[in-house]
């Protein structure tokens, strides 16, 4: 199964830059419908408003964690199912685990080239 490139992706980062990378290295990939959001409760709006078919959220963010942001989408009956790749600059293990156990799909530790988050969205969105 190819990856569906008219998926809506949501990015969550509260570092505009970050957020202007991530797209432009999706827009590389071949991705037209991408949204963002400055930190998880604002992603969970937009989440409960749009179906997406991806989260890309950072993990340290204010005032709601991308891990925070990751159980409140796995304990939503509605947004359960949505694949989530969490961003992170740390690479501790026990980050990895809670966030395994809290039900992340992939991880990505920065910095990362457009190979790289292709490899990880083909590992959760199934290519």
């Amino acid at each position: 199964m190819a990856l569906d490139l008219a998926m809506p992706i949501l990015v969550v980062d509260d570092y505009q830059t970050m957020v202007r990378i991530i797209r432009n290295l999706l827009k590389q990939l071949g991705f037209e419908d991408i949204d963002d959001a400055s930190d998880g409760t604002t992603a969970l709006q937009k989440l409960k408003q749009k179906s997406y078919g991806l989260v890309i959220s950072d993990w340290n963010m204010e005032p709601m964690t991308g891990y925070e942001l990751l159980r409140h989408v796995r304990a939503d009956d509605s947004l359960r199912t949505t694949p989530f790749i969490m961003v992170t600059a740390e690479s501790k293990t026990e980050n990895v685990i809670a966030a395994k156990k809290a039900g992340v799909n992939n991880y990505i530790v920065k910095p990362f080239n457009a190979q790289t988050l292709k490899s990880k969205i083909e590992a959760v969105c199934g290519a």
